[in-house]
């Protein structure tokens, strides 16, 4: 029955011609194959008639050598397969995962495990297929040289035939439940482990590690199941096709005999029915692919799941680059029924005490955070700065072009901009110094990671406590930079300072997940919940 990955292989496949070069080789390492039982037979009856024929020897030699050479061929020509099979799943993966967005609906974990475990598995598919397709290939032609030698060798052997295919449907029917129970079982131990190492230092704090250990291995008695039914299956697999191919292997044998008692066969010929016997058993000898085969399948299903997933709905264009507007949006908890309208060119300051919603508030005007219901009208590519950014880059200068294509100039304009220019030209390399290298401290950081919000030129700025880590003065000539850098820019900023909503155009107050007011700084002063959010400390 197909599966809703499957289709997924196939695009894995076709996409690359180097399946069809290790198809070509197999064919010649195969033909070679069975060629050499016949080839070996010749010689043997050679031997016991003491002649010597030199063709016949160099035939023989040559099929080896084919079967030597084919197969360091296959082996290469395998692995840059599965390799560029399993970047480009990567790739697909990967950039379907982003365009999810923040929060995404597959936890961290199991993102990871489906991009790395399931890609890797899925990778082998096309190597997988055609290992089984060239062995059944091998198999019948096998089962026709058989036929050539002596058709009652034939007719023995394919009396077997039957059975085999019945062990190979039992095999991949038991194992397909068990292999994709262990996948999806190990996405979720993955999902568990990632979250507490995240969290690791709240863990130890709290006193909670024996209870974290708990649930990040509660799942394991589900894949413990799930592995040794796949044991189980195998084994029984095993043991069959064990009792199965010696048994065939000797009514052969005893057929081939009769047929030199009756001047038939050759003693050469009896080895030569002999190896068709074991290539013609070859698909019952493939358990492990077909194992792996059952595996790939079930790593594509989890992969399709992922690429099946809508995306959250292109974001409606608002009139005037910079716009923002939300209607009735709710964020879990966290944000509730929020309308808010912020032109074009608007400089907002997002305050509120401590899990008000200011950093939600900020993601979903950002872009970073779905949202559960409502609107959002969002026009023009946003810059979002961090409280801790996260650096990425060979050096400074790239960690603050990073994701763009910005030159030098550029680069140094938005840390300019962001009052960290002085601090890079005092490193020992200035902007090609190794990030690894750089000593920053955590304002730095911060001003780091705003300078590569602002090399991006965005139509809308959001920053999510991002100068929180500077003085006021600081902070004010980071204000009076942005100004000049990004004139007429949208600015939303997350803050705890009232210096800093006094210089705002509008303040968005926030408690418990819903706007309590806007307006400017000075006329919410009037409230004293208002000035209890600056006084009264978060």
């Amino acid at each position: 029955m197909a599966k809703p990955g499957d289709a997924l292989l196939v695009a894995a496949v076709r996409r690359d011609h180097r399946p069809w070069l290790l198809l070509v080789n197999a064919a010649v390492a195969t033909t070679g194959g069975l060629l050499l039982p016949t080839a070996l037979a010749n010689a043997v009856d050679m031997a016991l008639s003491g002649t010597f024929v030199l063709v016949a020897v160099l035939f023989l030699l040559l099929l080896a050598l084919v079967e030597i050479i084919g197969d360091a061929v296959g082996i290469v020509l395998a692995a840059s397969i599965t390799s560029r099979a399993t970047a480009w799943l990567r790739r697909t993966l990967s950039r379907k995962l982003l365009s999810l967005g923040h929060p995404s609906p597959f936890a961290a974990g199991d993102a990871v495990s489906r991009v790395t475990g399931d890609c890797a598995n899925a990778g082998g598919v096309a190597v997988t297929l055609i290992t089984l397709v060239v062995t059944a290939v091998s198999s019948a032609g096998a089962v026709v040289a058989l036929a050539l030698l002596d058709w009652r060798l034939a007719a023995v052997f394919a009396v077997s035939v039957p059975l085999a295919m019945l062990l190979v449907r039992t095999h991949l029917q038991l194992t397909a439940g068990d292999v994709l129970a262990y996948q999806q079982v190990s996405g979720e131990v993955s999902a568990r482990l990632v979250d507490a190492v995240s969290g690791r230092r709240t863990i130890a704090a709290a006193g909670i590690a024996d209870h974290e250990t708990g649930r990040v291995l509660r799942p394991l008695p589900q894949l413990a199941a799930a592995g040794a039914g796949m044991w189980r299956t195998q084994a029984k697999m095993m043991w069959r096709a064990g009792l199965l191919l010696p048994a065939v292997e000797i009514a052969v044998l005893v057929t081939a005999g009769f047929g030199v008692m009756a001047g038939r066969l050759s003693p050469g010929e009896v080895l030569a029915a002999l190896g068709y016997a074991a290539l013609g058993m070859g698909v019952v000898g493939q358990i492990p692919q077909l194992t792996a085969l059952e595996r790939t399948r079930a790593s594509a299903t989890r992969i399709a799941e992922v690429l099946g997933t809508p995306v959250p709905g292109s974001l409606p264009a608002a009139p005037g680059a910079g716009v923002l507007e939300l209607r009735g949006v709710s964020v879990g908890t966290a944000l509730r029924d929020v309308d808010l309208s912020l032109p074009a060119g608007t400089f907002a300051a997002v305050v509120g005490s401590s899990g008000s919603g200011k950093s939600t508030l900020a993601a979903v005007l950002g872009g970073l955070s779905a949202v559960d219901s409502g609107r959002v009208l969002r026009d023009g590519e946003v810059g979002y700065a961090f409280e801790r950014p996260a650096l990425l880059g060979a050096t400074i200068g790239r960690a603050i072009g990073y994701g763009t294509d910005a030159d030098e100039a550029q680069v140094r304009d938005a840390a300019v901009a962001a009052q960290v220019h002085d601090v890079v030209i005092r490193l020992p390399q200035g902007y090609d110094t190794p990030l690894a290298d750089a000593p920053l401290s955590g304002g730095e950081a911060q001003r780091i990671g705003l300078a590569r919000a602002i090399v991006r030129d965005p139509e809308v700025l959001v920053l999510d406590d991002a100068t929180a880590s500077l003085d006021t003065v600081t902070e004010a000539k980071v204000d009076r930079a942005l100004t000049t850098a990004l004139p007429g820019r949208t600015r939303v900023v997350v803050t705890h300072r009232p210096a800093t909503a006094a210089r705002a155009d509008v303040v968005v107050w926030l408690e418990n997940g819903r706007v309590r007011g806007t307006g400017t700084h000075r006329r919410l002063w009037e409230h004293e919940d208002y000035r209890a959010v600056f006084t009264g400390g978060e």
